[in-house]
This record gives C-alpha cells, sequence and structure tokens, in this order.
C-alpha cells in the first residue's frame, strides 16, 4: 500500500489535478487523500465549482467584468461566500 499524500501536496497539486495534468498515480493518491480528508475536500469543491462556473461563463461572454461578474454570482449561487 502506497502513503497518503500530505494535504500541503494535494493542495500545491490541486489545479493540475482538476485539470488532469498528472500522472495516472498521481491522479488516484490525490483522489483518495480526497475521499478522506476533511480538510481538503472544501476546497477542492470549491476549485472545482469555480472552474465549472469560469467554463460556462466564457462560452457566454467575452467580456472579462461580465465573466467575473457572473462567476462570482454562480458562485453564491452554490452557496460560496464571495466578495
Amino acid at each position: 500500500m502506497k502513503p497518503m499524500l500530505d494535504c500541503d501536496s494535494v493542495m500545491r497539486q490541486l489545479w493540475d489535478f482538476l485539470d488532469g495534468e498528472l500522472t495516472e498515480d498521481r491522479m488516484e493518491a490525490i483522489r483518495e487523500h480526497l475521499k478522506v480528508c476533511k480538510r481538503c475536500q472544501p476546497h477542492a469543491k470549491f476549485e472545482e465549482s469555480f472552474l465549472g462556473a469560469l467554463v460556462t461563463v466564457r462560452r457566454e461572454h467575452s467580456d472579462p467584468a461580465a465573466i467575473a461578474k457572473t462567476v462570482r454570482d454562480a458562485l453564491k449561487g452554490r452557496g460560496y461566500s464571495v466578495s
């Protein structure tokens, strides 16, 4: 059995993980960590929601201010506090 990654390692690689840019072994190690780590799960869920909102908005808008407002509104709609 491979040792579990620590939270700092997971957080440093989270964007690459969400973009699917890591090796399959590393992707699996991070997936396993996120299944059990209550500290990292909220960060991963927020960043996943952020990326999802950004992808959706970029299809609809090209103005950076409109994109920022729409992403903030989408995150608020998902229960995140943003300013």
